[in-house]
């Protein structure tokens, strides 16, 4: 009997998948590691698919408003069921995507101004939590078991190669 052929690189393979896909929908819009932010939604459309694990991030929570914005925009009859990890659920946007049926569980760290409004989501089952980390735990199980297939990360700056 012959066994089946492991796949070795699934990682890989889902990584070139979505940088097609990305390419495919935004042709020109897509300068290399460059995008306007109005095709923004439609980059998040192209490369995140539902059940996925996406991470997202940055210096200061609150600078990723644009991206959490952005995936609120999201169809959730296209995408739905993601599992969100993020240090900090600061901005209402961070829970609308539950509201809206984009996403469905939570890994994270710290909910600040979102408390109340995290704990009445739970309470209703809009929301299933993973586990509430400390930081550095729920940054070490980035690299182990909570490993995003999608990464949104802000920064102040970055260079044309995409460099933070």
């Amino acid at each position: 009997m012959n066994a089946p052929q492991a796949l070795w690189n699934l990682q890989a393979q889902g990584r070139a998948r979505r940088l097609t896909r990305a390419a495919s929908a935004l042709g020109p819009q897509l300068r290399g590691k460059r995008l306007d932010t109005a095709a923004a939604v439609q980059l998040l459309s192209a490369v995140i698919e539902s059940g996925d694990r996406v991470c997202l991030e940055g210096n200061n929570q609150k600078q990723a408003d644009f991206l959490a914005r952005s995936l609120t925009q999201l169809d959730p009859a296209q995408v739905h069921d993601l599992h969100m990890v993020q240090s900090v659920v600061a901005l209402p946007e961070h829970l609308d995507l539950f509201e809206l049926g984009i996403a469905s569980k939570l890994d994270f760290s710290f909910s600040g101004p979102q408390s109340a409004r995290l704990a009445q989501m739970v309470s209703k089952g809009q929301i299933q939590i993973g586990a509430i980390h400390t930081y550095l735990e729920l940054f070490g199980r980035y690299f182990v078991d909570l490993t995003p297939q999608v990464s949104l990360v802000c920064a102040q700056s970055a260079d044309a190669q995409g460099n933070l």
